[in-house]
């Protein structure tokens, strides 16, 4: 018996009407190829292409309506390349001339193999074109690869800080699932750190030297989804000039990182689930299904169990995406972790602004414990950054270096009132005493504000809360 080690690892398949053809053909083949399929009726390529991809298709010109001309041929040569447009395809035609091979070749057919054919004539071909096959799926894989490098998270990750009982419990969570393939969901508000966690992941992971692919699910409009995280091939929508990889392949043996997932539409919660399921995805305007590898992460600050209760998230997705599942506290919730977060901002500001600030006054740690953070981390950065500008005392950091105009990054007592008729600023400053009211509970403050969670939201990114 035959050594299976001996056997080239690729993929044959061979379309023949004439039975007889397609027994020499695999008995022959079989010998050499690991795996040698036949198929007699070629309306059937299209189911075979959705499920295999194969290294090299042995295509006969001629089947059952002309017998002759080789235009049956042609039509499904065209039609393989529109699945699978790395095809390689051999033509295989018992009336072959040299006008028809040119045509075939033109058309896209990588040989021209005439019946009967001599075997080792048809063997040195094929390895031919298992070559041209192996270099166009490493083209394929190059682009897809370029792709994640230019998308990629490669700056430096920034600490994540933080001394309270819920970070260190945030920081063994990581520690233990990090060097797992488990899929995570990252809950918490807006503001609190969630991407950071998840490079936090990826980085302790053992996919750290492959790419991190951010997708902004809440920033991709609906016809564009499946595209940006699939990808395209050429011709498949006006603007398809070139085959392009999606996201997913672009992250292929790194990890995904998938942010606002609660933001998904029903429709699109599914085309997302079947790609996790079957760990496959399929590019606009082909049937060829792609294997992928990647590690996947979500977040969210939408109330996904709410959402799955009322069946505006599927549940089969959240049990997908959620094998592991990191809660990330609100600033309020972690206040002995604030003054920390505070000095660290103002240090990183001193350099960036080249200043020398170098303390936080006792009036100003108190008020900072005092203020409610509805925009978390995010808003104390950006309180710091404003403040460390526009600081008067040069050596110490004030409650009144938190006043710009109208806008109050913080206010020590939180008296929001104001004179102001600008309907931004008032709405502002509306959302604000909404958040205070309800000790920063996003749910309560949007029933008292008349809005949804989602909309809520959307205007505290706005406003920078």
């Amino acid at each position: 018996m035959q050594d299976k080690s001996d056997l080239h690892p690729g993929a044959i398949l061979v379309v023949d009407d004439n039975a007889g053809v397609l027994t020499a053909a695999k008995l022959y083949l079989k010998r050499h190829f690991a795996q040698v399929e036949t198929e007699r009726n070629p309306e059937n390529l299209p189911t075979l292409l959705s499920n295999m991809r194969y290294d090299v298709i042995l295509l006969d010109m001629n089947f059952t309506k002309d017998r002759s001309s080789g235009k049956e041929g042609f039509f499904w040569l065209e039609r393989i390349l529109q699945i699978d447009p790395s095809a390689v395809v051999i033509l295989i035609t018992a009336y072959g001339d040299v006008e028809i091979a040119v045509q075939a070749i033109k058309g896209g057919a990588t040989d021209f193999v005439l019946k009967p054919w001599e075997n080792e004539k048809l063997l040195a071909t094929l390895l031919s074109a298992m070559k041209l096959r192996a270099s166009k799926v490493e083209n394929d894989e190059l682009k897809a690869q370029q792709k994640g490098m230019a998308i990629a998270q490669n700056d430096a990750i920034p600490e994540i800080l933080g001394n309270s009982t819920a970070m260190r419990k945030v920081f063994d969570t990581i520690n233990r699932v990090a060097n797992t393939d488990a899929n995570v969901l990252i809950l918490g508000e807006n503001g609190t750190g969630k991407e950071l966690v998840a490079q936090a992941i990826h980085q302790q992971s053992s996919r750290a030297n492959q790419h991190f692919v951010k997708v902004d699910l809440g920033a991709i409009t609906e016809t564009l989804f499946e595209s940006e995280l699939f990808g395209h091939v050429k011709g498949a929508f006006t603007d398809a000039r070139d085959d392009r990889p999606g996201r997913f392949e672009a992250a292929n043996r790194g990890t995904i990182f998938l942010d606002e997932i609660g933001n998904l539409t029903a429709g699109l919660q599914a085309k997302l689930l079947s790609a996790l399921q079957n760990r496959i995805v399929t590019r606009v305007g082909s049937n060829q299904a792609r294997p992928i590898d990647v590690r996947v992460i979500s977040a969210t600050n939408m109330p996904l169990y709410e959402m799955v209760k009322d069946r505006s998230f599927r549940q089969d997705l959240l049990y997908r995406i959620n094998t592991i599942e990191i809660q990330i506290p609100a600033l309020r919730e972690r206040a002995e972790d604030i003054v920390l977060l505070a000095e660290h901002f103002l240090q990183l500001y001193n350099r960036k602004y080249n200043r020398n600030i170098a303390t936080i006054s006792a009036s100003l740690k108190k008020a900072l414990l005092a203020y409610p953070w509805p925009g978390n981390v995010r808003e104390l950065q950006h309180a710091m950054e404003r403040a460390v500008i526009m600081a008067r005392d040069s050596s110490t950091l004030q409650p009144d270096d938190f006043m710009l105009g109208s806008n109050h990054a913080l206010d020590a007592d939180l008296a929001l009132g104001s004179t102001t008729m600008n309907l931004e600023d008032m709405e502002r400053e509306t959302i604000l005493k909404a958040i205070k009211k309800h000790q920063g509970n996003i749910s309560e403050a949007s029933k008292e504000l008349g809005l949804t969670r989602a909309s809520l939201y959307r205007r505290l990114e706005k406003y920078g809360i």
